[in-house]
């Protein structure tokens, strides 16, 4: 696992490398949403900003980390992901929501805040 700061917020971003570490993130992790993205996609570029950000300011106690589908090809295949970005939400462990491709801030936001606010409010 790498974390490091973003360059604007400098929030903590945690890219997973492998299997069993997201895995245990999503037993142990009561919100989690997992990005899915590779470096030569432009949307999955331009959505990370937007997606961490949104995180940060409406949903602070969701853990939000990264896979880069590329570097690590069997993560994905394991949750039979085919197309980047694409962005898995877990609350208490399961799987709440799926948004792939052209992905819609807020409808994302819409989605997983009914969830969200009746864990944590």
């Amino acid at each position: 696992m790498y974390i490091f700061a973003a360059q604007k917020n400098h929030t903590m971003r945690t890219e997973i490398e492998n299997l069993p570490e997201i895995q245990g993130l999503i037993k142990n992790e009561m919100a989690l949403m997992v990005y899915f993205y590779n470096d030569d996609c432009p949307p999955c570029l331009s959505l990370r900003p937007k997606v961490e950000s949104m995180v940060e300011n409406d949903y602070p106690e969701m853990k939000l980390v990264f896979v880069n589908s590329k570097g690590h090809p069997k993560i994905p295949a394991n949750f039979n992901i085919f197309s980047n970005p694409t962005l898995l939400v877990y609350f208490d462990g399961k799987e709440s929501k799926r948004f792939s491709k052209y992905i819609s801030i807020s409808e994302l936001s819409q989605s997983i805040g009914r969830y969200y606010n009746m864990i944590f409010s």
